[in-house]
């Protein structure tokens, strides 16, 4: 499932880490050939990477096959590494696995992504 704004300031008064709807996390891709598209996550696991079977596709070579998996959960959000090639990277730094928060930073080969909470 995907979201695409209409403008900056579709997420409550104006935040762009704040998205209306009834859902809890989602990712937005901040630049490229795919910015202002954002992905609702769901319950459960959703993995991201190049091949074609994966919930969110991102299509360039600097993404590995199978890249990252996030999970939601009643702890919140996180991310696991999947051995990828070019590394998950989170506010800069690159990560294995970990929590994540509302407005972190995330760059999966060339995509930059922005964490969004929901609220309904």
């Amino acid at each position: 499932m995907s979201w695409v704004p209409t403008s900056e300031t579709d997420g409550a008064a104006g935040s762009r880490t704040r998205l209306e709807g009834a859902f809890a996390w989602a990712l937005t891709v901040e630049n490229g050939p795919q910015a202002g598209l954002t992905y609702v996550l769901g319950p459960g696991n959703t993995v991201t990477g190049r091949a074609g079977n994966c919930e969110i596709f991102l299509a360039d070579v600097t993404v590995s096959r199978e890249h990252a998996r996030f999970s939601v959960d009643k702890g919140g959000l996180s991310v696991t590494d999947l051995g990828s090639t070019n590394g998950t990277y989170v506010n800069g730094g690159r990560h294995e696995a970990g929590k994540l928060s509302e407005g972190d930073d995330l760059m999966i080969g060339k995509f930059h992504l922005r964490v969004s909470r929901g609220h309904g």
